[in-house]
């Protein structure tokens, strides 16, 4: 009889020739059990998703609950279904104006494309401009703003009209024009190794934008939801979008994306033609259930309080010769490398040592640390002795 690591590689789609074959069982809190019983600590919360921790009992109780009133009735937007409602009032109240209107989707690069749309459809225009190193998706739209060459090249042609600046590059913003519908940019650059701006480029960017009535669309698909020590990320540089991209942490580990804007501007979706942009699974009930306990309870446990401080505990001990720079804003953090293999050596070797971390797209060379919020001050003390000695293994090796 075939393993099921043996059926995985049989009968599912791979995304490379050498996927990590853990197998898991269940997941509680900041640790992942695999079909033994062995704990892993997961540092990179499935990749930014678990920000109140793995089956969350609020966001489990809320799962469970709407699975027994009802799942998928209708495609979004016709039937007043309260779990959309209460959600969408729930971020409403705690975004400043205009972000009081939501478009409910089914992942990240789900609220790319709708912003896309919802941009061309606004203001007429069809240029976009992003980021080089950035990353916003991987469908035909959400790639073709991808800023690096190399994850892109085997799907082209894909869409005509995208332009790339430098992130952090205020000389940049000159490109920005009265042709360009929006710019798309992260907040916090996540797969380029965790890169942030000063906050005179975000208020450069966000004046630029007004004056040639460009839209603003900040993706904080990765570093929303409390990841950098506050609950969105523009609200470190005081500015505010006219469009906000979410996904992976809202959702408690269910599937859901957003893009918020003004009732004015989505009003621009729902006429000439009516239909603009429709989807049959954006918004299911269950996940915007989890979503709303997910909010209620980071709001509840304070959790964002402590984000700063436990990011700050993790630069303080990873002090190593062989570690170049250890860069982040709360526990959205990247420990550079002198080059890959070192820095794959040192993944492989935690997650041998039941701690589990990874690379990034755009800055192969550096370790991702994104642990789910609830990490205790004990647990990064010992997730940071793992990380030393095994990179003193591998510079050794």
């Amino acid at each position: 009889m075939l393993t099921q690591r043996q059926l995985f590689l049989q009968y599912n789609a791979q995304t490379t020739l050498a996927p990590l074959l853990l197998e898991f069982s269940r997941a509680k809190g900041i640790y992942l059990y695999d079909t033994a019983g062995r704990a892993y600590m997961d540092l990179i919360a499935g990749i930014g998703v678990s920000n109140v921790g793995h089956c969350h009992p609020e966001v489990v109780r809320a799962v469970k609950d709407q699975a027994e009133s009802y799942m998928h009735i209708m495609v979004y937007g016709e039937f007043v279904q309260s779990p959309q409602v209460n959600f969408a009032k729930a971020l409403a109240d705690l975004l400043p104006d205009p972000l009081h209107c939501t478009y409910f989707v089914n992942s990240g690069t789900e609220a790319v494309e709708g912003a896309m749309k919802l941009a061309k459809r606004f203001t007429g225009c069809t240029e976009f401009i992003a980021c080089n190193n950035s990353y916003h998706g991987s469908t035909q739209g959400a790639l073709s703003l991808m800023g690096n060459e190399e994850f892109k090249q085997a799907y082209r042609p894909l869409l005509p009209d995208v332009k790339f600046i430098d992130y952090n590059n205020v000389k940049d913003l000159e490109r920005i024009t009265s042709k360009t519908a929006a710019v798309f940019i992260e907040t916090i650059q996540g797969e380029a190794g965790v890169r942030i701006a000063d906050k005179a480029y975000f208020k450069a960017l966000r004046q630029k934008c007004t004056e040639t009535g460009t839209l603003l669309i900040l993706d904080e698909i990765q570093c929303g939801f409390g990841r950098t020590g506050k609950m969105f990320g523009f609200e470190h540089f005081d500015v505010v979008p006219d469009i906000l991209l979410l996904a992976k942490g809202i959702g408690g580990g269910m599937p859901i994306g957003a893009f918020i804007s003004s009732r004015e501007i989505m009003l621009s979706l729902a006429t000439n033609p009516i239909l603009g942009h429709i989807t049959t699974f954006g918004g299911h009930p269950v996940s915007c259930a989890a979503g709303l306990a997910t909010l209620k309870t980071i709001v509840r446990e304070n959790m964002v309080a402590g984000v700063r401080s436990k990011g700050e505990l993790f630069k303080e001990l990873l002090v190593h010769p062989m570690i170049k720079s250890v860069r982040g804003i709360g526990l959205m953090i990247a420990i550079e490398f002198e080059n890959f293999d070192l820095n794959k050596k040192v993944i492989d070797a935690c997650i041998e040592d039941g701690v589990i971390s990874d690379w990034f797209l755009h800055c192969s060379n550096a370790m991702r640390i994104a642990p789910p919020l609830i990490i205790t001050k004990e647990e990064i003390i010992k997730a940071c002795s793992i990380i030393l000695k095994n990179i003193s293994s591998s510079s050794a090796a």
